[in-house]
């Protein structure tokens, strides 16, 4: 019984940081049909940006409450300045390209990033340890958990309950699903579709960083973490279906289930259950989990 509480407890948490870190992946990819690779540097990002700015805010002695505060603008930070820059700046000029071209343009985007990263922040670990124990912990039958697991589950669902009451819900989030369907049409009928493909790009940019964010007080904040991180929200991404958030949501569930069996169980399978997971559901389900019907042009 306990150890079946851990596991599912485990796979919670763990599917709650898959789902932040793909949500905006899988948004990006649905509107504007570009697989960033650059959304694992634009998590790293986030981690180095709040670990820097609220490990200034301790270090003069301010409330470490506060830290919070700044970590949420950390990630707005990344994303409001970032996500224009390089929308405008790089992707722009690349629509109407074939989807390899884009692939490879973020690929070389996210090396850049990446070394970018080394010469401001150089290629020591930096830490955040204070917001993750300022919450003190909870136990549940002799377990241990800290509280920040609360806000990293209440983020996600809050991230995921966002984006669904903003696509169905509000009249810029309609005009989105209508730009997904067809931005050809959707251009044709007045809409601005360069417009909704900035707020796209940038509300991905800001959900990669709230991801880096988030995760900056639970480990070593150090150069790699970009890497590793867009290999797990491309398999969910795949697994869910490209495009589809409920699908990102369930994924993400199902693979931090199997990931969290398979570290209490067998542990040296632990990488290789995320992969087992998609090879699986990609042999019955080709498109993924979600995956919609695309259009046919005659």
């Amino acid at each position: 019984m306990i150890s079946f509480l851990a596991i599912l407890i485990d796979g919670l948490i763990y599917s709650s940081w898959l789902f932040i870190i793909a949500a905006g992946l899988t948004l990006i990819y649905g509107v504007m049909k570009i697989l960033n690779i650059a959304h694992g540097s634009l998590y790293a990002l986030g981690a180095y940006t709040a670990a820097s700015l609220s490990g200034l805010w301790l270090s003069m002695g301010f409330a470490p409450i506060g830290s919070f505060v700044i970590m949420l603008l950390s990630a707005i930070l990344v994303g409001i300045i970032l996500g224009p820059i390089i929308e405008r700046g790089l992707l722009r000029f690349m629509y109407g390209r074939d989807e390899i071209v884009l692939v490879l343009v973020t690929y070389a985007l996210f090396l850049i990033l990446e070394d970018v990263i080394k010469l401001i922040w150089g290629v020591n670990p930096y830490y955040l340890y204070q917001p993750y124990a300022l919450l003190g912990s909870f136990e549940i039958l002799g377990l241990t958990y800290p509280n920040y697991n609360f806000l990293l589950l209440g983020s996600a669902v809050f991230t995921g309950l966002s984006l669904t009451w903003f696509l169905q819900k509000t009249q810029q989030g309609k005009i989105l699903i209508a730009v997904i369907h067809d931005s050809e049409i959707a251009a044709a009928q007045g809409i601005n579709v360069e417009k909704f493909y900035l707020i796209t790009f940038t509300l991905g940019a800001t959900l990669a960083a709230l991801g880096g964010v988030l995760t900056a007080p639970m480990i070593s904040v150090q150069p790699g973490i970009g890497a590793e991180t867009i290999v797990l929200a491309f398999a969910v991404v795949v697994v869910g279906g490209l495009g589809s958030l409920p699908g990102a949501a369930l994924a993400a569930l199902v693979i931090g289930l199997v990931r969290a069996g398979t570290v209490h169980i067998i542990p040296e399978l632990d990488l290789f259950s995320v992969y087992l997971v998609m090879a699986t559901v990609l042999i019955f389900r080709p498109k993924g989990l979600f995956s919609s019907q695309e259009e046919r042009k005659i």
